[in-house]
Order: structure tokens, then sequence, then C-alpha cells
């Protein structure tokens, strides 16, 4: 099973208003395994971007002045996706970025719709923590994922983020734990667990006639042997 992680940064919010891709992030996962292929472009989207995009992540248009169009690096960027399922955080905002930008090239492919798979983390993430924060950055660290080096947005470090986070939110190996506590719940549910009374374990020890026998036994083996029997030594220590 093939999957693509995959990310968007963009010039703003809505397409439909002009907003453009800026930059794409994708991570290969093949059989629930990261391969290190990635894809990864920045893209000039001829427009200004938004402050408050640009504060999340610190791409300018400087930055961005010398860059290829989208329609430029459009084959190569379909050709890594092509076939697989792509697993996107919130899937229908970097969807309909996307589709957006084919739809301006001239190309005939004007959507990723039929093109590949898609599975939202969101809406995984949401399913199985109903009522909790499923941002990328929760997720981290609710699943003690790193994410350190993430001061500001980026498309391919967020991908290589969401990659580790989605492989261990989906393998059903982070606790055993029925439903999720806090740290101070799990740690006052543990003590609960272990202080419960059981009865005293039952000691059956040796009689003498059993302890004789078996030192008569070890002195059998130390005579037979060149180094002697190890049992004899402890004993006598």
């Amino acid at each position: 099973m093939r999957q693509v992680v995959l990310d968007t940064e963009t010039t703003g919010l809505d397409p439909v208003q002009g907003h453009r891709v800026i930059e794409i992030g994708c991570v290969e996962i093949i059989n629930r395994k990261l391969t290190k292929r990635h894809y990864h472009c920045y893209l000039n989207p001829d427009r200004d971007i938004d402050a408050g995009a640009m504060e999340v992540h610190g791409i300018t248009p400087a930055f961005l002045a010398d860059k290829p169009r989208f329609y430029q690096v459009e084959a190569e960027f379909l050709d890594f996706i092509a076939d697989a399922e792509l697993v996107i955080h919130n899937a229908p905002f970097d969807m309909g970025f996307l589709n957006a930008e084919l739809n301006r090239t001239d190309s005939s492919r004007t959507s990723l719709d039929g093109f590949c798979g898609v599975l939202d983390s969101l809406v995984l993430a949401r399913q199985k923590h109903p009522g909790q924060r499923n941002s990328l950055d929760a997720l981290c660290k609710r699943y003690d994922v790193d994410n350190t080096q993430r001061e500001l947005h980026g498309a391919l470090l967020d991908a290589e983020i969401l990659a580790d986070v989605y492989l261990v939110m989906t393998s059903g190996q982070r606790n055993l734990l029925l439903r999720e506590e806090s740290p101070e719940q799990e740690v006052e549910n543990r003590k609960l667990r272990t202080s419960k009374k059981r009865p005293a374990l039952e000691v059956t020890k040796a009689s003498a006639s059993e302890l004789q026998r078996h030192h008569d036994r070890l002195t059998e083996i130390d005579a037979e042997s060149a180094h002697g029997a190890l049992w004899l030594s402890l004993n006598t220590n």
C-alpha cells in the first residue's frame, strides 16, 4: 500500500478569492514504512501574500520571486502522487487549493478527484478523540511526537510530522487504556490497579531430607567436575 502524506502553504485562506499555493511538501509511506522519498517545491504565486498567512509560514514574496509557477511543476508533482492514497490534515483545504491550481493550467486534468484516494487525518483524529483539540500540534503532544523544530509552519516539515503522527495514531499501540486519561488520572488509576488486595502466595520450603539429597548430589558433581560445583562454593560463601 502506497500513501503520500501531503501538506501545502498558501497565500491566504480561500482559493475562490484568488489565493494560491506557494509550497507543496510530500512524504512517501509504503506498507506503513517511511521510504525517505519525498517531493518538495516552492511556487511563485504571482500575487501578494496575506500578512496573516506570512505570520504562519514565514514565506515572503521576495523569497518566491525566482521560484517556478505551478504549471511548471505540475507533471512531476502528479507523477509523485499518482495512484497513492493522500494523507492530509484537513483535506478539503489543501485539495481545494490544489484543484484550483490544476484548473488554471492548460492540462486536461482539472481535479485530483479520482486520481488519488484521500484520507483526512483530521477526520480520523476527531473520530478517535471526540471533543478534544486535534490540531497537528495537539496530536504531537498527545502521541509524544517531537515537533520541536516547528517554529514556523512549512509544508515538508509538517508532512514529515504528520506522517509520524498518522503512523502512531493508526498503530493502536500507544497505550492499553480503554479511554484517554490525563497523566494525573493515569497515575492514580495505576495506583488503584496495583493496590488491590490479592491472596498471599503459597511458599513451599524444602524438607531437611530434600536439602540433604541436594547437597549429596552437588558433592558428586563437585568430585566429577574439573571446575567443581558452583553451587557448593556459593553455599560456602
